[in-house]
């Protein structure tokens, strides 16, 4: 795949990916050096080996560092790493989102140590630039290995590589002259990555500049400040165990059908493949107000991936993600519980659930919650605490599973209804009780209309986060009392 995928060069990517031109922000480097230094600048026509600079993608102005590789295997020495670093540096200061695009073998063996420790100082200036609040994206080229990739090349907000690019660690002529083996085929491939969680999306670079623009569209944007009046809450007096059931039907819709209804501008993160961890992570905009999406998945964690340890760290990575770019996270609860295991037990499922919850509780930003269906135990709870709460008409919150509670208050399943209904679990009782601020109608279920009813839930979303300002740990449970 490697020797088939389209492998541009740093200005042949650049013209691809940008509006037109760019503004160089490259102060020359010395000519003098090694004559292999000259035959990289001869072969490579460029002085070092990477660019910088920042020009228009899609109309918005957005600041690069972008390898070349023909120059010493887009190796990092120190000329490279002063450049790199004098770019994210003035992208921070002139507030500029960052497009990586790393193709490199690392760090540049020719200047040993002084250059390997370059890296730590690239690392501190994209951390900085995160730190003040400012999109970093990386685009993983082929090949990229070594410290580049273990340094600036993994920090993205979102990273995305081409298809088919070597990345990883280890190059795999450095495994072979060390170990006298070949590296196993197939593990540092990008699709191989992606399908384990550590990118987010593999796209050549005809895609890549849809991409960017549709990650920036949220990740740049704010949502609207004044409050859009929200309709009275529909309630209604539904049988408690006519929910439950209604909640639990194979065509009811879940968090994907949400998306693909109600949202735009939609960034699939990882931990998003068909055989993920019970949970979908995004960027995404219902409406005018753009949000980091947690949601649970019904149809993976009934299709067998039940809500477990990696699912809840993948939801705090979209807390973190949150909280670092000042955007609203919206969480999406519908679970039948978390996985019961000992894989989960003995990778800290309770821990993870009580880091999720706080990390909740103390978000510095906007939050709002929606609970779509099933709202069972510990895993429901861990993504419940928000500044705002809506649920779907059918939607319930329990500590357990009505049969489960049943079991353990009557000894037996069979008086699970009676249970629940004095349990108060159904979405009209939560919003009596304070628990929830209003209800999103199903008519008369989210089954017999799903595309409309993932429209109202996405408007209602809208309406939530519009003029919603972050609550302290405090005010968010004080309206609970």
């Amino acid at each position: 795949m490697t020797g088939t995928a389209e492998r541009p060069g740093a200005r042949e990517l650049l013209r691809r990916v940008l509006d037109g031109g760019w503004a160089s922000w490259d102060a020359p480097i010395d000519a003098g050096g090694s004559e292999e230094l000259a035959a990289a600048r001869e072969r490579s026509g460029c002085d070092e080996s990477v660019l910088t600079g920042a020009g228009l993608l899609r109309g918005r102005r957005v600041a690069f560092v972008v390898s070349e590789f023909r120059f010493l295997a887009g190796s990092i020495g120190r000329a490279a790493a002063d450049r790199i670093v004098a770019a994210v540096e003035r992208a921070t200061a002139e507030r500029l989102p960052l497009l990586a695009a790393p193709c490199s073998g690392g760090t540049r063996m020719q200047e040993g140590t002084a250059a390997f420790v370059e890296m730590a100082r690239i690392t501190a200036a994209v951390m900085a630039h995160r730190a003040a609040g400012l999109p970093y994206l990386v685009h993983l080229r082929h090949p990229t290995t070594g410290g580049v990739f273990a340094s600036w090349g993994s920090l993205g907000h979102v990273t995305s590589a081409e298809p088919g690019a070597l990345i990883g660690f280890l190059g795999p002529r450095v495994h072979e002259g060390l170990r006298g083996e070949p590296f196993p085929a197939g593990v540092q491939v990008a699709e191989n990555l992606a399908a384990k969680g550590l990118l987010d999306v593999v796209v050549g670079v005809g895609g890549l500049a849809d991409a960017v623009s549709r990650a920036l569209d949220v990740l740049c944007a704010r949502p609207p400040a004044a409050e859009v009046p929200e309709p009275a809450p529909a309630v209604a007096d539904d049988p408690v165990w006519d929910s439950i059931v209604r909640s639990r039907a194979p065509g009811r819709p879940g968090a994907r059908d949400l998306i693909h209804h109600g949202a735009t501008r939609v960034t699939p993160l990882s931990g998003t493949a068909d055989a993920g961890p019970g949970l979908v992570l995004a960027l995404a905009r219902f409406g005018a107000a753009p949000c980091v999406l947690v949601a649970q998945d019904r149809a993976s964690q009934r299709g067998g991936h039940p809500l477990g340890p990696a699912g809840l760290r993948v939801a705090r990575r979209g807390m973190r993600l949150a909280a670092e770019l000042a955007l609203p996270l919206v969480t999406v609860v519908d679970t039948p519980g978390a996985a019961l295991s000992a894989e989960a037990e003995e990778g800290g499922l309770g821990g993870e659930i009580a880091r999720c919850l706080a990390a909740m509780v103390t978000l510095p930003t906007p939050t709002l919650s929606l609970l779509l269906g099933e709202g069972t135990g510990g895993a429901a709870l861990a993504l419940l605490p928000a500044d705002r709460v809506l649920a779907a008409r059918h939607a319930w919150l329990a500590p357990l599973p009505p049969e489960g509670a049943s079991v353990i208050v009557h000894r037996t399943p069979d008086r699970a209804p009676e249970l629940a209904a004095d349990q108060g679990v159904r979405a009209a009782d939560l919003l009596r009780d304070g628990i929830v601020d209003a209800l999103v109608d199903e008519r008369p279920d989210a089954s017999a209309e799903p595309a409309a009813f993932c429209r109202r839930a996405a408007r209602a979303i809208e309406r939530g986060l519009s003029g919603l300002a972050p609550g302290t740990p405090a005010a968010r449970q004080a309206r609970r009392r």
